[in-house]
């Protein structure tokens, strides 16, 4: 039978069928879409919740897997739920998959990559360190498992942009979890971890609104993120707050040297209404995550 104006959705396990493989099965005829936890808008929806600052706590706490609407919003039930699911894709996407002998240091990478979310990856600094513990982990194999992490959606590989050479570095990668609530659920929710939630949740929505996303340098200097769509782009920088007379001069002065004229801003918890400062807007967390940026 031929039938017309139909469209086929094809999902399924990452046990069985990564997105890398789809392009050997149905080179040339598919389309793939990428779906990625809750935006902060649709969190809001999901529990019909309003915008405050307890909603925007509970998105950074909990993160937006959609079955979450289905538990009751307290840490030791929603993380039992979370920890199983990172039990899940981690012993069935990666482990069986790719049948990983070294299950214990595969999560201990992980338990580091929280820890350290949003800081520069050095797979030799790991290997050295590994072999002061009398550990025998090559750097290349380092790699090889964080590979596995990221080709499971557990966590975004983020590369560095010279803004003067116009290049991406070939090291020095960053790594966001797609999953806040996952990585809390492994690592714990901490006062002193804000800074790296809320830039990991503001990477998260750039790549939601459909951007790409990487990190800029300008000698050693960084610009947290520029957002790259349809020929545009936007530098970003994100500050716990801007209160502090050096942060400030920092989180400006980084963009303050970028010479085009795109679009600079910085994300912060602080809640500012006034003027910019030398063309560069500042705009609060929950504003942010509620703008599409069209």
């Amino acid at each position: 039978l031929l039938y017309e104006n139909l469209d086929i959705y094809c999902t399924g396990s990452n046990a069985n069928l990564l997105s890398g493989d789809i392009a050997g099965h149905l080179s040339g005829r598919y389309i793939e879409i990428t779906v990625y936890s809750l935006s902060y808008v649709e969190f809001l929806q999901f529990h019909t919740l309003t915008d405050t600052e307890a909603s925007l706590n509970l998105f950074l706490k909990y993160g937006g897997l959609p079955y979450i609407k289905h538990l009751p919003l307290e840490d030791a039930i929603v993380f039992e739920y979370l920890k199983n699911i990172y039990h899940t894709i981690v012993y069935r996407d990666i482990i069986n998959r790719f049948s990983i002998r070294n299950t214990l240091f595969l999560e201990q990478l992980v338990q580091l990559l929280a820890a350290q979310t949003g800081s520069l990856f050095s797979a030799k600094k790991i290997s050295d360190f590994l072999k002061s513990q009398r550990i025998n982990m090559a750097p290349n194999q380092v790699q090889t498992y964080v590979q596995y992490l990221v080709s499971a959606f557990l966590l975004h590989k983020v590369a560095r942009y010279d803004l003067v050479g116009k290049r991406l570095f070939e090291i020095g990668d960053k790594f966001y979890f797609e999953n806040l609530g996952i990585r809390n659920g492994i690592w714990g929710y901490r006062l002193e971890d804000r800074g790296k939630i809320i830039e990991n949740v503001v990477y998260n929505h750039l790549v939601f609104l459909g951007y790409d996303v990487t990190i800029g340098v300008l000698g050693d200097k960084e610009v947290d993120f520029i957002a790259t769509k349809n020929g545009e782009k936007m530098y970003i920088q994100v500050a716990l707050s801007l209160q502090d007379e050096k942060t400030m001069e920092r989180e400006f002065g980084n963009l303050m040297q970028i010479t085009d004229h795109y679009p600079k801003m910085v994300v912060t918890l602080d809640v500012f209404k006034g003027a910019s400062y030398n063309g560069i807007t500042t705009i609060d967390l929950r504003s942010f995550l509620l703008k599409k940026f069209e």
